[in-house]
């Protein structure tokens, strides 16, 4: 069997050439945190993680390109590896925040859990020497990372994102309170169109559980919101996609 060529490695995924042109292989590790944007919790590699992430980020995917958000995803190809349509990635984490949290409370003194009156859309240059700095629209344009049409479009496409996945873990009792998503171009012919790449996985959101715990020693169930504990393999169970044969303990990443 002829060895692939690898294309390129992060922290969390490896890239290498797919089978026919303007495809590749995705394949989920199970070491690392997903993003360039700052971040609170990191997240060691743990037996498992990469197998969940593959499974839930194609349960995601594939709903997205259910109701006509274009993503990479093409198909799951075994426990760790997805094909994937070959992109150019904005030098951009977009981030998405539903409610107060991390730096956002922080730095506004906004109470944790606060609902925003309406999500709020956010940039983070991809620079792991800068420590992936958070910069304005007009940073963007300026600097030709993407064209103000670009961002309009990527505003439009995250905000559907958005709609669909706190549906999603609204029904299985869980609140997204924020999460990030990379966002590529591709070309079909002459015509541009940007398209949801990467993943969406607990690596990229910040998850609380709206199901009530009892956990305080007086025998009463919490009610408000909280992290979930053991997420990947909780979010995956809830969701029907746990494969078997896989646990682990490690905490979500957390978006500042």
């Amino acid at each position: 069997m002829a060895r692939r060529k690898k294309v390129y490695e992060g922290k969390t995924k490896i890239l290498y050439d797919g089978p026919e042109p303007g495809t590749l292989i995705q394949y989920f590790k199970d070491e690392g945190i997903s993003s360039e944007a700052p971040v609170t919790t990191e997240a060691k590699g743990t037996e498992g993680k990469g197998v969940l992430n593959n499974r839930l980020s194609e349960f995601f995917m594939t709903g997205l390109n259910s109701i006509g958000v274009p993503t990479h995803f093409l198909k799951r190809l075994n426990m760790r590896e997805q094909l994937v349509r070959m992109a150019e990635i904005l030098p951009l984490e977009v981030v998405v925040r539903n409610f107060a949290a991390g730096e956002l409370s922080t730095k506004l003194g906004i109470p944790e859990g606060t609902a925003l009156p309406r999500p709020i859309v956010e940039y983070y240059y991809k620079d792991d020497r800068l420590s992936s700095p958070m910069v304005a629209e007009e940073h963007i344009v300026a600097f030709g990372w993407a064209s103000q049409q670009d961002l309009d479009d990527v505003v439009a496409l995250a905000l559907r994102v958005n709609d669909f996945l706190s549906g999603v873990m609204m029904g299985v009792g869980v609140r997204l309170a924020d999460f990030r998503i990379e966002v590529g171009r591709v070309w079909e012919g002459d015509y541009m169109r940007l398209i949801v790449a990467d993943e969406i996985s607990p690596d990229n959101c910040r998850l609380w559980d709206m199901r009530p715990v009892i956990d305080r020693g007086d025998g009463q169930p919490v009610a408000e919101p909280g992290p979930m504990a053991d997420v990947y393999t909780e979010l995956a169970r809830r969701l029907g996609v746990l494969p078997t044969n896989v646990t682990h303990t490690t905490k979500p990443t957390l978006i500042n």
